[in-house]
């Protein structure tokens, strides 16, 4: 990380938004395309909603094989034992089984703490690094945790995790074989407040703003600025970004009255931030 670091320089000029509309999908949800617009993002924080996020329904067994809570039971612990301690994010990640979004020849290592590849040169991000994000979008809050945006969906499993925390979770994927991946991924789960997109993430979702949440799964050189516009006063949205030609790291973006506070945290490494669709 740089000391030189302006917080200013690492937004983009502004991205056009998609168009609005007033009705939101259902699941699963589908674009075609994105097609940018001029209109402005709202900016307001939506209100909290009263139903509480759905658990997925998955088998509870008390065996030795992947689908037993002793193995997510395992991995918890060892996360908590590196310093993740929100109960939520733990609880969660007990829940939904990991083995289910990998590759059928990865299944014996979806529970060590390791990025696996998923295809299309993507990969599902290591369990400490999908809890620490979800930790840092949750901190210091004391409600629960909204509407939230997730760029870059992957095979669907940080998107799962998200539907056990928040009460709406949209989630967008730019390649057409992930996106169809993670429908068939995550449709046994029964996640009603899950919408799965497919679309340019880089564009944000505006059709579902404001949110308060938002988190990338992929790093770029700056954040869009379609995404801070679409972010509610009061959200806060997590992503990995460029610091330097060959370094990545998490930042942490704000959104208060005053505008925009950035804190750049510790170094990571994710797939590229590409627009357009395929």
């Amino acid at each position: 990380m740089s000391a030189d670091h302006k917080p200013g320089s690492l937004l983009k000029p502004a991205v056009a938004a998609a168009k609005t509309a007033n009705r939101r999908p259902g699941f699963p949800a589908s674009l075609e395309a994105v097609v940018p617009s001029s209109g402005r993002a709202p900016v307001a924080a939506p209100a909290a909603r009263a139903r509480p996020a759905v658990s997925p329904v998955v088998p509870r067994t008390q065996g030795l094989g992947l689908d037993s809570e002793a193995v997510r039971a395992r991995m918890v612990q060892k996360l908590a034992a590196q310093g993740i301690s929100d109960p939520q994010v733990l609880a969660a990640l007990g829940r939904v089984e990991r083995h289910r979004f990998v590759d059928s020849a990865l299944v014996g290592q979806a529970y060590e703490d390791t990025s696996l590849p998923i295809g299309l040169g993507q990969t599902i991000s290591k369990p400490n690094v999908v809890a620490r994000m979800l930790a840092l979008l949750l901190q210091g809050r004391t409600q629960p945790l909204g509407r939230v945006l997730e760029i870059g969906t992957g095979c669907g499993y940080q998107a799962a995790l998200l539907a056990q925390l928040a009460t709406e979770v949209y989630s967008i994927e730019r390649l057409r074989g992930l996106h169809d991946k993670a429908r068939e991924n995550i449709r046994p789960l029964r996640l009603p407040n899950l919408h799965l997109l497919f679309g340019d993430g880089m564009l944000g979702y505006a059709k579902g703003a404001p949110y308060a949440a938002i988190i990338a799964a992929a790093g770029g050189e700056a954040v869009p600025a379609a995404w801070t516009e679409q972010l509610a006063v009061g959200g806060r949205l997590v992503a990995p970004i460029h610091v330097s030609a060959t370094a990545q790291a998490l930042m942490v973006i704000d959104k208060t009255p005053q505008g925009l506070v950035q804190n750049v945290l510790e170094a990571v490494h994710f797939v590229p931030l590409k627009s357009g669709i395929q």
